[in-house]
């Protein structure tokens, strides 16, 4: 069992979200600020974090500030009524994982739990197995067909990004975003170059292809598990 550690100061919103994470089986914990939680994670192991950003006290930003410098990498969503790029962005920067804008949709707030929960697990293996083929993230290597490839990096996290998510579809931005940085300057274009030079390296590859969503971006396909 997960175990989610909630931190908002208002208490209906805070008693909302145990509640549903607990009926989908999760195990919560709640705190009503950054102090609060940083006491109770000082007892408990934690797999997620739900952060509010305006809060008494210690608010979101400086609790997420004070996670990663402590390089603590326990997932972040971020729960928030600031629907403000600038908010979104110093989030993001200060190392939230994601990031939602109250009222949520309880049904998406679930999906995007167990997702960054999905995220950790492989960043915590640090690798993925699709059929015959293996990736291993700390030395951005690849074996396939008996044969081991160290790819460039930026190809091999564009590649470990979507095989990390088989079926999702993602936009050419969001791939910039993560890969590139929200604050690179460079052109979209360079996603279509790195995808066109990955489908050439394994057209080959029987356990998975990278497809095209006309109009939307790319997503890769797993064939064999």
């Amino acid at each position: 069992m997960f175990n989610i550690l909630v931190v908002e100061d208002n208490r209906d919103m805070s008693e909302l979200f145990c509640a549903v994470l607990e009926d989908n089986g999760y195990k919560t914990f709640s705190a009503s600020n950054g102090n609060e939680a940083l006491e109770i994670m000082d007892k408990q192991f934690i797999d997620l974090i739900i952060c509010d950003l305006m809060m008494p006290e210690m608010d979101g930003y400086e609790f997420t500030d004070t996670l990663r410098k402590c390089n603590c990498d326990i997932p972040i969503l971020t729960v928030t009524a600031r629907d403000q790029f600038k908010d979104m962005k110093r989030s993001f920067e200060l190392g939230s994982d994601d990031y939602m804008v109250k009222p949520v949709n309880l049904n998406e707030l679930l999906l995007r739990v167990n997702s960054l929960l999905r995220r950790a697990k492989i960043s915590a293996e640090k690798k993925i197995v699709a059929g015959s083929t293996v990736l291993y993230y700390d030395s951005l290597t690849v074996i396939s067909n008996g044969k081991s490839t160290v790819l460039p990096q930026k190809e091999f996290y564009l590649l470990y990004k979507l095989l990390s998510y088989p079926d999702k579809i993602f936009t050419r931005q969001q791939l910039m975003d993560e890969i590139w940085g929200m604050l690179s300057e460079t052109d979209e274009r360079t996603v279509n170059t790195h995808i066109n030079r990955l489908r050439e390296r394994f057209k080959d590859n029987p356990d998975f292809s990278i497809v095209t969503i006309r109009g939307l971006g790319y997503k890769a396909v797993k064939t064999r598990d």
